[in-house]
């Protein structure tokens, strides 16, 4: 993988979603399969929890099932990401939003925010996902 795929890695996990969404589309958009599908499930993904920090549900509910369906095929581990944790995380976030609402969708945007602050470690409270890499 390039250094810009990692740029991007690392965009999504410091949860800068927009900036993660333009640096992986230039990869995406030259790409050829078996990677282009893999880009756009991340990117996917990326566009959903950019969505739900702008209280956007209906498009972080579109986009996080999207991300999870394009990535199925490259479980468990894929160009050193654990991707079947991605998935796991994604669709945990998926099944709030879908509890939730979209009358709920501030109040859990405001739970992510502070149980991000607060570096809850607790399995059962749900967090934005994040992008593991495997050591190489």
């Amino acid at each position: 993988m390039t250094e810009q795929f990692w740029q991007g890695v690392e965009q999504f996990n410091q949860q800068e979603f927009y900036a993660c969404h333009d640096t992986l589309e230039a990869l995406w958009m030259e790409a050829v399969e078996p990677k282009k599908q893999f880009y756009q499930g991340i990117l996917q993904i990326s566009v959903a929890c950019y969505h739900l920090n702008n209280l956007n549900w209906r498009g972080a509910v579109i986009l996080l099932g999207e991300g999870i369906r394009r990535l199925g095929d490259y479980q468990p581990i894929y160009e050193e990401i654990q991707v079947t944790d991605l998935i796991s995380h994604s669709y945990q976030l998926l099944q709030t939003l879908q509890k939730t609402g979209a009358e709920g969708i501030s109040d859990l945007v405001n739970s992510l925010t502070a149980n991000q602050a607060s570096e809850e470690s607790n399995q059962e409270i749900c967090s934005m996902p994040r992008i593991i890499r495997v050591n190489p």
